[in-house]
């Protein structure tokens, strides 16, 4: 299924690099889902990207993270509900990552979004509670963290950047997606969370 989000929202989105009709259709907006009713713009805004790096680079982070969580989740469920908790998982986070802008812009109608950056940060703050030490390389820094680090770290700077609101990037919709797939992950089975202790802490 991994594969599928990939190539399904690559395509979507290059369509929409030299389509500026379809992507304002697909964009997330706050006030044309509440005054307009399009609330498509909830789930869509999560298949266009705002370019090339944009787009490579949440597909990159997708298929690293994502074949993890889809594989433990398979053995987990079994092969149709693993794959069913994974879309859950996915577009679960696409529309949670956009409820605390919903909340705030909804009366702005020049805010706009785009980008499955939530619903990838979903993914790989799931895949942080089924493999807590795996070690990860993060640009700049030149050496591995453990997976858990990473996670606080980018927790606390998801908060801080969505509060001071002085960039473009969705820093509110990274911050609800990681929150999302934390809960969702521990929610749908609670030896997952006996998991994540017992590899941190041996418990």
């Amino acid at each position: 299924m991994t594969l599928v989000i990939i190539l399904v929202t690559a395509l979507i989105s290059i369509a929409a690099f030299n389509n500026a009709d379809l992507f304002n259709k697909l964009k997330f907006n706050a006030w044309l889902i509440k005054e307009k009713g399009q609330g498509w713009r909830f789930v869509s805004y999560g298949f266009v990207h705002a370019g090339w790096f944009h787009l490579l680079i949440n597909m990159f982070v997708l298929y690293s993270f994502g074949t993890l969580v889809e594989r433990v989740f398979q053995n987990s469920f079994g092969l149709g509900k693993g794959l069913f908790y994974y879309a859950l998982l996915y577009f679960g986070g696409i529309i949670f990552a956009t409820l605390l802008d919903f909340r705030r812009q909804k009366n702005n109608p020049y805010y706009d979004a785009v980008g499955a950056s939530g619903a990838v940060a979903a993914v790989v703050f799931s895949s942080i509670i089924l493999a807590p030490t795996n070690s990860l390389f993060i640009f700049p820094i030149p050496f591995p963290i453990p997976a858990y680090i990473f996670g606080v770290l980018y927790l606390i700077y998801s908060a801080y950047m969505g509060q001071q609101n002085k960039d473009n990037i969705g820093h509110n919709a990274h911050f609800l997606g990681a929150v999302y797939g934390l809960i969702f992950t521990v929610a749908i089975n609670p030896q997952f969370f006996y998991y994540f202790t017992h590899q941190l802490f041996g418990l």
